[in-house]
Protein backbone atom coordinates (compact mmCIF):
# COMPACT_ATOMS: atom_id res chain seq x y z
CA UNK A 1 0.00 0.00 0.00
CA UNK A 2 3.07 2.37 -0.62
CA UNK A 3 1.72 3.45 -3.92
CA UNK A 4 -0.44 6.45 -4.44
CA UNK A 5 -3.05 5.95 -6.83
CA UNK A 6 -4.13 9.59 -7.94
CA UNK A 7 -7.99 9.91 -8.92
CA UNK A 8 -8.77 12.16 -11.59
CA UNK A 9 -12.37 12.50 -12.55
CA UNK A 10 -13.45 13.82 -15.76
CA UNK A 11 -16.31 15.93 -15.61
CA UNK A 12 -18.80 13.09 -16.69
CA UNK A 13 -17.51 10.83 -14.44
CA UNK A 14 -17.76 13.50 -11.35
CA UNK A 15 -21.54 14.76 -12.65
CA UNK A 16 -22.59 10.68 -12.65
CA UNK A 17 -20.83 10.43 -9.39
CA UNK A 18 -22.92 12.88 -8.09
CA UNK A 19 -25.88 11.97 -9.38
CA UNK A 20 -25.34 7.98 -7.99
CA UNK A 21 -24.91 9.64 -4.30
CA UNK A 22 -27.83 12.24 -4.53
CA UNK A 23 -30.23 9.34 -6.14
CA UNK A 24 -30.82 6.97 -2.90
CA UNK A 25 -31.92 4.17 -5.53
CA UNK A 26 -28.31 2.08 -5.44
CA UNK A 27 -26.87 -0.48 -3.23
CA UNK A 28 -24.90 0.95 -0.35
CA UNK A 29 -21.38 -0.35 -0.96
CA UNK A 30 -21.69 1.46 -4.78
CA UNK A 31 -22.64 4.71 -3.36
CA UNK A 32 -19.67 4.34 -0.38
CA UNK A 33 -17.17 3.39 -3.85
CA UNK A 34 -18.53 6.91 -5.30
CA UNK A 35 -18.05 8.71 -2.70
CA UNK A 36 -14.68 7.04 -1.98
CA UNK A 37 -13.50 8.42 -5.20
CA UNK A 38 -15.20 12.17 -4.97
CA UNK A 39 -13.55 12.60 -1.88
CA UNK A 40 -9.80 10.91 -3.26
CA UNK A 41 -10.38 13.61 -6.29
CA UNK A 42 -10.59 16.44 -3.33
CA UNK A 43 -6.74 15.33 -2.22
CA UNK A 44 -8.29 14.45 0.72
CA UNK A 45 -6.03 11.18 2.84
CA UNK A 46 -7.21 7.30 3.08
CA UNK A 47 -7.42 7.58 6.29
CA UNK A 48 -9.69 10.37 6.71
CA UNK A 49 -11.69 9.02 4.02
CA UNK A 50 -12.15 6.23 5.89
CA UNK A 51 -13.22 7.68 9.14
CA UNK A 52 -15.67 10.01 7.53
CA UNK A 53 -17.56 6.66 5.87
CA UNK A 54 -17.26 4.67 7.91
CA UNK A 55 -15.27 2.05 5.91
CA UNK A 56 -11.53 0.57 6.39
CA UNK A 57 -8.33 2.38 4.47
CA UNK A 58 -7.83 -0.86 2.36
CA UNK A 59 -11.57 -0.25 1.06
CA UNK A 60 -10.52 3.20 -0.36
CA UNK A 61 -6.97 2.20 -1.17
CA UNK A 62 -8.73 -0.88 -3.48
CA UNK A 63 -10.94 1.51 -4.89
CA UNK A 64 -8.98 4.22 -5.91
CA UNK A 65 -6.72 1.16 -7.30
CA UNK A 66 -9.23 -0.50 -9.67
CA UNK A 67 -10.15 3.18 -10.35
CA UNK A 68 -6.64 3.89 -11.68
CA UNK A 69 -6.36 0.49 -13.43
CA UNK A 70 -9.66 -0.56 -14.65
CA UNK A 71 -11.70 2.57 -14.82
CA UNK A 72 -15.01 3.73 -13.11
CA UNK A 73 -17.67 1.12 -13.70
CA UNK A 74 -15.19 -1.42 -12.17
CA UNK A 75 -14.42 0.56 -9.28
CA UNK A 76 -18.12 1.03 -8.19
CA UNK A 77 -18.73 -2.46 -9.05
CA UNK A 78 -18.73 -5.92 -6.84
CA UNK A 79 -15.73 -8.06 -7.23
CA UNK A 80 -16.59 -12.07 -8.06
CA UNK A 81 -16.11 -13.56 -4.43
CA UNK A 82 -14.80 -17.35 -4.81
CA UNK A 83 -16.24 -18.36 -1.44
CA UNK A 84 -16.15 -22.01 -0.36
CA UNK A 85 -16.95 -24.87 -2.57
CA UNK A 86 -20.58 -26.42 -2.34
CA UNK A 87 -20.59 -29.03 0.35
CA UNK A 88 -23.78 -31.31 -1.84
CA UNK A 89 -23.24 -32.30 -5.03
CA UNK A 90 -25.91 -31.85 -7.37
CA UNK A 91 -27.40 -35.36 -7.08
CA UNK A 92 -27.22 -34.85 -3.38
CA UNK A 93 -29.00 -31.47 -3.66
CA UNK A 94 -31.80 -33.74 -5.64
CA UNK A 95 -31.64 -36.30 -2.89
CA UNK A 96 -32.19 -33.83 -0.15
CA UNK A 97 -35.03 -32.16 -1.78
CA UNK A 98 -36.44 -36.21 -2.41
CA UNK A 99 -36.35 -36.39 1.66
CA UNK A 100 -37.39 -33.25 2.48
CA UNK A 101 -40.85 -33.90 0.21
CA UNK A 102 -41.11 -37.75 1.99
CA UNK A 103 -42.71 -38.41 4.73
CA UNK A 104 -40.67 -37.40 8.83
CA UNK A 105 -39.28 -40.94 10.34
CA UNK A 106 -41.98 -42.99 12.76
CA UNK A 107 -42.59 -41.04 15.78
CA UNK A 108 -41.96 -37.23 14.35
CA UNK A 109 -43.99 -35.21 13.29
CA UNK A 110 -42.55 -33.36 10.45
CA UNK A 111 -38.83 -32.86 9.23
CA UNK A 112 -36.53 -30.49 11.22
CA UNK A 113 -33.16 -29.13 9.83
CA UNK A 114 -31.09 -31.75 12.09
CA UNK A 115 -32.96 -34.92 11.53
CA UNK A 116 -32.59 -34.27 6.76
CA UNK A 117 -28.77 -33.69 7.92
CA UNK A 118 -28.49 -36.94 9.67
CA UNK A 119 -30.55 -38.74 7.29
CA UNK A 120 -28.98 -37.28 4.07
CA UNK A 121 -25.07 -38.29 6.17
CA UNK A 122 -26.75 -41.80 6.39
CA UNK A 123 -27.33 -41.84 2.56
CA UNK A 124 -24.49 -40.32 1.65
CA UNK A 125 -20.30 -40.56 2.02
CA UNK A 126 -20.39 -37.46 3.94
CA UNK A 127 -19.24 -37.95 7.72
CA UNK A 128 -21.20 -34.65 8.51
CA UNK A 129 -23.27 -31.75 7.67
CA UNK A 130 -24.34 -28.74 9.73
CA UNK A 131 -27.50 -27.46 9.88
CA UNK A 132 -27.19 -24.26 7.82
CA UNK A 133 -25.60 -26.05 4.63
CA UNK A 134 -29.12 -28.05 4.40
CA UNK A 135 -31.30 -24.91 5.46
CA UNK A 136 -29.65 -22.71 1.98
CA UNK A 137 -30.25 -25.33 -0.24
CA UNK A 138 -33.56 -25.83 0.91
CA UNK A 139 -34.00 -21.93 0.99
CA UNK A 140 -32.68 -21.91 -2.74
CA UNK A 141 -35.57 -24.77 -3.58
CA UNK A 142 -38.22 -22.93 -1.79
CA UNK A 143 -38.66 -25.53 0.85
CA UNK A 144 -39.99 -25.47 4.20
CA UNK A 145 -40.81 -29.20 5.25
CA UNK A 146 -41.64 -27.82 9.18
CA UNK A 147 -44.57 -25.53 7.98
CA UNK A 148 -47.77 -26.62 7.31
CA UNK A 149 -51.01 -24.37 6.41
CA UNK A 150 -54.67 -25.49 6.67
CA UNK A 151 -56.46 -24.96 3.61
CA UNK A 152 -59.95 -26.04 2.19
CA UNK A 153 -59.36 -28.59 -0.63
CA UNK A 154 -62.53 -28.67 -2.41
CA UNK A 155 -64.28 -30.64 -5.08
CA UNK A 156 -65.28 -28.46 -8.27
CA UNK A 157 -67.81 -31.14 -9.85
CA UNK A 158 -71.54 -30.05 -11.40
CA UNK A 159 -73.37 -29.23 -7.91
CA UNK A 160 -69.95 -26.62 -7.01
CA UNK A 161 -70.38 -24.91 -10.29
CA UNK A 162 -73.95 -24.80 -9.82
CA UNK A 163 -74.37 -23.55 -6.67
CA UNK A 164 -71.66 -21.02 -7.09
CA UNK A 165 -73.60 -19.36 -10.59
CA UNK A 166 -76.43 -19.75 -8.79
CA UNK A 167 -75.09 -17.27 -6.01
CA UNK A 168 -73.10 -15.18 -8.09
CA UNK A 169 -76.01 -14.15 -10.44
CA UNK A 170 -78.04 -12.90 -7.37
CA UNK A 171 -75.23 -10.29 -6.52
CA UNK A 172 -75.36 -9.72 -10.29
CA UNK A 173 -78.79 -8.33 -9.98
CA UNK A 174 -79.67 -5.19 -9.66
CA UNK A 175 -81.90 -3.87 -6.57
CA UNK A 176 -85.35 -5.18 -6.11
CA UNK A 177 -87.15 -4.30 -2.45
CA UNK A 178 -89.51 -6.39 -2.99
CA UNK A 179 -87.03 -9.41 -3.90
CA UNK A 180 -83.95 -8.37 -1.43
CA UNK A 181 -80.85 -10.45 -1.86
CA UNK A 182 -79.32 -11.07 2.52
CA UNK A 183 -76.37 -12.74 3.43
CA UNK A 184 -76.58 -14.48 6.67
CA UNK A 185 -73.81 -16.30 8.47
CA UNK A 186 -72.81 -16.60 11.99
CA UNK A 187 -69.21 -15.44 13.97
CA UNK A 188 -68.33 -16.59 17.71
CA UNK A 189 -67.05 -14.05 20.52
CA UNK A 190 -65.38 -14.71 23.66
CA UNK A 191 -66.30 -12.55 26.27
CA UNK A 192 -62.96 -11.83 28.36
CA UNK A 193 -62.89 -10.20 31.47
CA UNK A 194 -60.30 -8.68 33.13
CA UNK A 195 -58.32 -9.37 36.56
CA UNK A 196 -56.53 -6.12 36.66
CA UNK A 197 -56.82 -2.68 35.78
CA UNK A 198 -55.40 -2.22 32.24
CA UNK A 199 -52.94 0.64 32.18
CA UNK A 200 -54.37 3.68 29.35
CA UNK A 201 -51.58 4.43 26.78
CA UNK A 202 -49.73 7.80 27.21
CA UNK A 203 -47.17 9.42 25.01
CA UNK A 204 -44.18 7.58 25.11
CA UNK A 205 -45.94 4.44 26.06
CA UNK A 206 -48.00 2.07 24.63
CA UNK A 207 -51.43 1.00 26.41
CA UNK A 208 -50.75 -2.46 28.62
CA UNK A 209 -52.69 -5.69 29.69
CA UNK A 210 -52.18 -7.96 32.24
CA UNK A 211 -51.65 -11.32 30.41
CA UNK A 212 -54.01 -13.11 32.76
CA UNK A 213 -57.88 -12.84 31.91
CA UNK A 214 -60.60 -13.85 33.05
CA UNK A 215 -62.83 -16.22 30.76
CA UNK A 216 -66.42 -15.61 30.64
CA UNK A 217 -68.41 -17.65 28.47
CA UNK A 218 -69.07 -16.90 25.00
CA UNK A 219 -71.41 -15.75 22.71
CA UNK A 220 -72.67 -16.49 18.99
CA UNK A 221 -73.35 -13.45 16.67
CA UNK A 222 -75.76 -13.96 13.54
CA UNK A 223 -74.98 -11.89 11.01
CA UNK A 224 -77.40 -10.00 8.34
CA UNK A 225 -75.93 -8.47 4.97
CA UNK A 226 -77.98 -6.93 1.99
CA UNK A 227 -76.21 -7.45 -0.65
CA UNK A 228 -77.49 -4.63 -3.27
CA UNK A 229 -77.60 -1.93 0.10
CA UNK A 230 -75.73 -0.44 2.99
CA UNK A 231 -77.44 -2.45 5.69
CA UNK A 232 -76.74 -5.01 8.43
CA UNK A 233 -78.01 -6.51 11.43
CA UNK A 234 -76.59 -8.32 13.83
CA UNK A 235 -78.68 -10.55 16.60
CA UNK A 236 -76.56 -11.87 19.48
CA UNK A 237 -77.60 -15.25 21.22
CA UNK A 238 -75.85 -18.36 23.40
CA UNK A 239 -76.03 -20.95 20.71
CA UNK A 240 -76.24 -21.49 16.97
CA UNK A 241 -78.96 -23.84 17.58
CA UNK A 242 -81.74 -25.08 14.87
CA UNK A 243 -84.34 -22.59 17.12
CA UNK A 244 -82.37 -19.97 16.69
CA UNK A 245 -81.94 -19.92 13.32
CA UNK A 246 -85.92 -20.12 13.07
CA UNK A 247 -85.90 -17.17 14.95
CA UNK A 248 -83.55 -15.33 13.08
CA UNK A 249 -85.66 -16.17 9.92
CA UNK A 250 -88.53 -15.29 11.23
CA UNK A 251 -86.84 -12.20 12.36
CA UNK A 252 -86.06 -11.29 9.00
CA UNK A 253 -88.73 -11.33 7.30
CA UNK A 254 -91.67 -9.90 9.64
CA UNK A 255 -89.27 -7.50 11.43
CA UNK A 256 -86.50 -6.56 8.54
CA UNK A 257 -88.13 -7.38 5.52
CA UNK A 258 -92.35 -7.21 6.14
CA UNK A 259 -93.18 -5.90 3.07
CA UNK A 260 -90.61 -7.88 0.43
CA UNK A 261 -92.35 -10.95 -1.32
CA UNK A 262 -89.09 -13.03 -1.39
CA UNK A 263 -86.32 -12.66 0.46
CA UNK A 264 -83.42 -14.55 -1.34
CA UNK A 265 -81.20 -15.63 1.51
CA UNK A 266 -77.50 -16.99 0.92
CA UNK A 267 -76.24 -19.14 3.61
CA UNK A 268 -73.79 -21.75 4.06
CA UNK A 269 -74.24 -25.57 4.88
CA UNK A 270 -74.94 -25.83 8.53
CA UNK A 271 -76.91 -28.50 9.48
CA UNK A 272 -79.09 -26.01 11.49
CA UNK A 273 -79.48 -24.09 8.15
CA UNK A 274 -82.78 -25.90 7.20
CA UNK A 275 -86.52 -24.97 6.74
CA UNK A 276 -86.91 -27.98 9.00
CA UNK A 277 -86.27 -25.49 11.97
CA UNK A 278 -89.16 -23.53 11.06
CA UNK A 279 -91.23 -25.87 12.01
CA UNK A 280 -89.38 -27.20 15.32
CA UNK A 281 -89.85 -23.89 16.43
CA UNK A 282 -93.15 -22.35 15.34
CA UNK A 283 -96.66 -23.81 14.86
CA UNK A 284 -97.05 -25.61 11.15
CA UNK A 285 -99.29 -22.62 9.50
CA UNK A 286 -96.86 -20.07 10.84
CA UNK A 287 -93.92 -21.73 9.77
CA UNK A 288 -95.51 -22.36 6.11
CA UNK A 289 -95.90 -18.55 6.23
CA UNK A 290 -92.49 -17.99 6.82
CA UNK A 291 -91.23 -20.09 4.72
CA UNK A 292 -93.60 -19.24 1.38
CA UNK A 293 -91.66 -15.69 1.74
CA UNK A 294 -88.20 -17.01 1.69
CA UNK A 295 -85.48 -18.86 -1.00
CA UNK A 296 -82.75 -20.02 0.58
CA UNK A 297 -79.90 -20.20 -2.20
CA UNK A 298 -76.99 -22.43 -0.21
CA UNK A 299 -73.10 -21.65 -1.63
CA UNK A 300 -71.05 -24.55 -2.37
CA UNK A 301 -69.35 -26.88 0.39
CA UNK A 302 -65.64 -25.56 1.43
CA UNK A 303 -66.79 -22.68 -0.48
CA UNK A 304 -67.84 -20.23 2.33
CA UNK A 305 -65.86 -17.17 0.42
CA UNK A 306 -68.43 -17.13 -2.10
CA UNK A 307 -70.73 -15.66 0.75
CA UNK A 308 -70.85 -11.93 1.12
CA UNK A 309 -71.20 -11.85 4.99
CA UNK A 310 -68.09 -13.08 5.20
CA UNK A 311 -66.07 -10.11 4.45
CA UNK A 312 -68.33 -8.07 6.89
CA UNK A 313 -67.53 -10.48 9.06
CA UNK A 314 -63.86 -9.84 9.32
CA UNK A 315 -64.34 -5.88 9.05
CA UNK A 316 -66.75 -6.60 12.30
CA UNK A 317 -64.11 -8.50 14.31
CA UNK A 318 -61.09 -6.33 13.03
CA UNK A 319 -62.79 -3.34 13.63
CA UNK A 320 -65.38 -4.21 16.88
CA UNK A 321 -64.26 -7.60 18.57
CA UNK A 322 -60.44 -7.95 18.58
CA UNK A 323 -60.54 -6.49 22.31
CA UNK A 324 -61.54 -7.86 25.79
CA UNK A 325 -65.04 -7.53 26.11
CA UNK A 326 -65.87 -9.01 30.00
CA UNK A 327 -69.88 -9.68 29.41
CA UNK A 328 -72.83 -9.98 26.83
CA UNK A 329 -74.32 -6.38 27.56
CA UNK A 330 -70.82 -4.70 26.91
CA UNK A 331 -70.70 -6.68 24.00
CA UNK A 332 -74.72 -6.01 22.79
CA UNK A 333 -73.40 -2.45 23.51
CA UNK A 334 -71.22 -2.41 21.23
CA UNK A 335 -71.85 -4.45 18.38
CA UNK A 336 -74.84 -2.34 18.10
CA UNK A 337 -72.45 1.13 17.96
CA UNK A 338 -70.94 -0.66 15.41
CA UNK A 339 -73.61 -1.42 13.09
CA UNK A 340 -74.97 2.29 13.64
CA UNK A 341 -71.63 3.32 12.11
CA UNK A 342 -71.68 1.44 9.29
CA UNK A 343 -74.97 1.41 8.11
CA UNK A 344 -75.59 5.70 8.77
CA UNK A 345 -72.03 5.54 6.84
CA UNK A 346 -73.33 3.84 4.15
CA UNK A 347 -70.52 0.96 4.32
CA UNK A 348 -71.05 -1.49 1.50
CA UNK A 349 -69.30 -4.56 0.28
CA UNK A 350 -68.40 -4.53 -3.58
CA UNK A 351 -68.80 -7.51 -5.02
CA UNK A 352 -66.57 -7.76 -8.91
CA UNK A 353 -66.65 -11.62 -8.67
CA UNK A 354 -69.28 -12.35 -11.21
CA UNK A 355 -70.41 -15.19 -13.18
CA UNK A 356 -68.37 -14.00 -16.59
CA UNK A 357 -65.06 -14.08 -14.07
CA UNK A 358 -65.59 -17.62 -12.82
CA UNK A 359 -65.75 -18.94 -16.03
CA UNK A 360 -62.30 -17.65 -17.05
CA UNK A 361 -60.63 -17.85 -14.21
CA UNK A 362 -61.81 -22.02 -13.08
CA UNK A 363 -63.31 -22.76 -16.72
CA UNK A 364 -60.28 -25.32 -16.46
CA UNK A 365 -61.99 -26.84 -13.72
CA UNK A 366 -65.34 -27.03 -14.31
CA UNK A 367 -67.47 -30.36 -15.26
CA UNK A 368 -67.16 -31.73 -18.56
CA UNK A 369 -69.94 -31.90 -20.21
CA UNK A 370 -71.17 -35.10 -22.53
CA UNK A 371 -70.13 -35.14 -25.98
CA UNK A 372 -73.20 -36.07 -28.25
CA UNK A 373 -71.82 -39.65 -29.00
CA UNK A 374 -71.78 -40.13 -25.34
CA UNK A 375 -75.26 -39.52 -24.36
CA UNK A 376 -76.19 -41.53 -27.82
CA UNK A 377 -74.59 -44.46 -26.78
CA UNK A 378 -76.61 -44.96 -23.35
CA UNK A 379 -79.94 -44.34 -25.38
CA UNK A 380 -78.92 -47.31 -28.06
CA UNK A 381 -77.81 -49.67 -25.02
CA UNK A 382 -81.60 -49.16 -23.69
Amino acid sequence: MNVRYIVELTAEERESLHELVRGGQERVRRVKRAQILLAAERRETDEVIASALSVGTSTVFRTKRRFVEEGLEAALSEQPRPGAERKLTGNEEALLVAIACSEPPAGRARWTLELLAGELVQRTEHTGLSRETVRRRLAEKELKPWQQRMWCIPTVDAEYVARMEDVLELYSESPDPARPVVCFDETPAQLIGETRAPWPMEPGQTARIDYEYRRNGTANLFVFLDAHRPWRHVKISEQKTALDFAQCMHELATVHYPAASTIRVVLDNLSAHKPAALYEAFPAAQARAILRRLEFHFVPKHASWLNMVEIENGILVRQCLERRIPDRSTLAAEVAAWVRRRNAAGARVKWLFDVTRAREKLGRVYPKPMTADALIEPAKAA
